[in-house]
């Protein structure tokens, strides 16, 4: 039987990236394509994902690595490029580096096990930490030190430990059997209830319970961040520039930045919140600065009310929304802006306008049922 020119695994299918990944795949007019795509996480998929956009979805613990070559050696003979979109987030950062750099192992020791091997392209999704170090370490993250934004990926490391950094020594010793790619995505938003960072997610629930509530749905950050830029990444940019540098000669064995190529303010965007959310705006107060994670930590119940009243898919809030890690970035003392001009001067030019992009993936999670829709 002929083995099919691109196939792809996707590890990671089920979260917001994973997901848009898939369906970029899946298009008729794709790179590189047409693909066979093999889907693959450590939970079966969810009941709102669209089961017939994987031709075969596996469900495995990469952690594992007997578990991990049992389910994929059967078809490490087949896969030519490995899509690299999942995290394990631990307790602090070394924690990380162990648990992520096993997995990415286990699965590529698999693919290059088989005698017919014809892996040849890996993508590693990472982010912006890159340049800001380990953000959410405990311990380390109240002394940090980050690069002066707009960050550009010829910076130097940071001298802090960093799994984004051990994900990218891996797939660079593998060179030059396999090509690979680093992706650096700043805050993503898209449609998944598997995915805990995904910004929108986290403050479409937070405006629901508000408004469920009688809240005012403030603003949980400081004047600084709602005055100056941040950017944002629509999983739509980040599927494309994956499929981009997986098939295109040039962009070989770099790393890029991603983001949707526009710059926003807070205070602009969560006007915009307030309209497709239907709640009041609040203008900011900062004698009213309050603890989101605080906040939130009691209102599992609520949301709870909220799925049951609204009809919506069962989660809980725990979950499909990290509120801390909003917190975090709307406590930055810096503008959070990452440049694009490499993946342009590399011939990607995919961009996406933040606010219709905010708009899109609102309408999408309302209709996968995963927020609220209000009828006026």
């Amino acid at each position: 039987m002929e083995l099919q020119t691109s196939v792809a695994l996707v590890i990671g299918a089920t979260g917001m990236a994973g997901l848009s990944l898939v369906e970029a795949l899946k298009q008729p007019n794709c790179l590189g394509g047409p693909w066979k795509v093999y889907g693959a996480a450590r939970r079966p998929p969810p009941e709102w994902f669209p089961s017939s956009i994987v031709d075969q979805f596996i469900t495995f613990d990469a952690v594992d690595s007997a578990d991990t070559r049992a389910k994929l050696f059967p078809i490490a003979h087949e896969v030519t490029h490995l899509f690299w979109l999942t995290f394990q987030f631990l307790e602090n950062e070394e924690a990380n580096i162990t648990v992520n750099k096993a997995m990415l192992l286990n699965v590529l020791n698999v693919l290059k096990s088989s005698p017919s091997s014809r892996l040849n392209h890996v993508t590693v999704q990472t982010g912006t930490k890159h340049y800001m170090g380990p953000i959410s370490d405990p311990v380390l993250s109240t002394q940090l030190v980050c690069h002066e934004p707009p960050f550009h990926e010829n910076m130097p490391r940071l001298p802090y430990p960093n799994f984004y950094y051990s994900l990218e020594d891996v797939v660079a010793s593998h060179a030059p059997s396999l090509t690979y790619s680093v992706h650096r995505a700043s805050l993503i938003i898209g449609g998944s209830s598997r995915s805990l960072y995904n910004a929108l997610m986290i403050l479409t629930t937070y405006a629901a319970i508000c408004r469920h509530v009688g809240l005012p749905f403030r603003y949980p950050g400081t004047r600084y961040t709602w005055e100056h830029f941040c950017d944002m990444t629509d999983v739509r940019v980040l599927a494309q520039q994956h499929v981009w540098a997986a098939v295109t000669p040039k962009p070989k064995n770099q790393a890029f930045n991603c983001t949707n190529g526009d710059v926003f303010t807070w205070k602009s965007v969560w006007k915009l919140l307030c309209e497709v959310c239907d709640v009041e705006f609040v203008p900011f107060d900062e004698s009213q600065e309050f603890d989101l994670v605080e906040l939130m930590r009691d209102k599992g119940r609520v949301w709870d009310q909220i799925v049951e009243k609204y009809g919506l898919h069962k989660t809980k809030l725990e979950e499909i929304a990290a509120y801390e890690a909003v917190q975090t970035v709307l406590h930055f003392k810096f503008q959070h802006v990452s440049s694009m001009n490499k993946s342009r001067e590399y011939g990607f030019f995919g961009y996406s306008d933040t606010f219709e992009s905010i708009r899109f993936w609102v309408a999408k999670l309302r209709q996968m049922k995963l927020i609220p829709s209000y009828e006026h």
